[in-house]
């Protein structure tokens, strides 16, 4: 089972492996928590792309937080660059064992940055607001937007909460702002230049930083 891992062109790497090989080189560590997400996005890599056994991501069952936190005791937290939930699932369908993890390395190591890759869609899963539970645990979230408007947005994530989930995911974002240094919305460069554009300008209405990503 794959906890923690590296990325390294497109090929997600066990972190033990490739500390043997790379020792001196600092990595962004990314925790892989669940397979459950509440949406089913339309260019996803679990809808996308075949993934080998020895490649894949996807979890038999989920770990602990006890067992996280085993893996990250075998290494120095100093030899790392970044600490990002992101996996196969949505990282925030796991929020408890996030929490306690974060704030384990945070206790660990107070310098650590951490980051939360997200669908922002976490305050409908909870019906309550997620934000202020990042505070002083999260230097980084980074929301997928994906679309400019909520017809599209339903259409492109497929997720479990209709249309009002686009109002949702764009009021986290600013509710984020208050609790996590560091904001950033992202786009796939698929979605074409007049998307981005208008993408663009709800970051900017906003005040959050868009983020072009390549799709996969």
């Amino acid at each position: 089972m794959t906890i923690l891992y590296t990325a390294k062109n497109g090929t997600y790497t066990n972190l033990n492996d490739i500390l043997k090989e790379e020792k001196n080189i600092k990595h962004n560590v990314y925790v892989n928590l669940t397979n459950k997400c509440s949406c089913a996005c339309t260019f996803c890599l679990r809808n996308t792309k075949e993934m080998d056994k020895s490649n894949s991501l996807w979890l038999d069952r989920e770990p602990t937080s006890d067992e996280v936190i085993f893996e990250f005791e075998k290494y120095d937290l100093n030899n790392f660059n970044e600490i990002i939930f992101c996996g196969f699932g949505e990282p925030t369908m796991a929020l408890d064992t996030l929490l306690k993890i974060a704030t384990y390395l945070k206790n660990k190591n107070s310098n650590l940055t951490i980051r939360i890759n997200t669908n922002g869609l976490c305050d409908l899963v909870y019906k309550k607001e997620i934000a202020p539970l990042f505070k002083g645990l999260i230097d980084t979230i980074s929301i997928s937007l994906n679309a400019s408007n909520a017809k599209d947005y339903l259409n492109l994530t497929r997720n479990n909460f209709g249309l009002e989930s686009f109002d949702a995911m764009l009021k986290f974002a600013v509710n984020c702002k208050t609790y996590i240094p560091n904001v950033v919305m992202t786009v796939v460069d698929c979605i074409g230049q007049e998307e981005i554009n208008a993408c663009q300008a709800i970051c900017d209405k906003i005040g959050v930083t868009l983020r072009v990503r390549p799709f996969e």
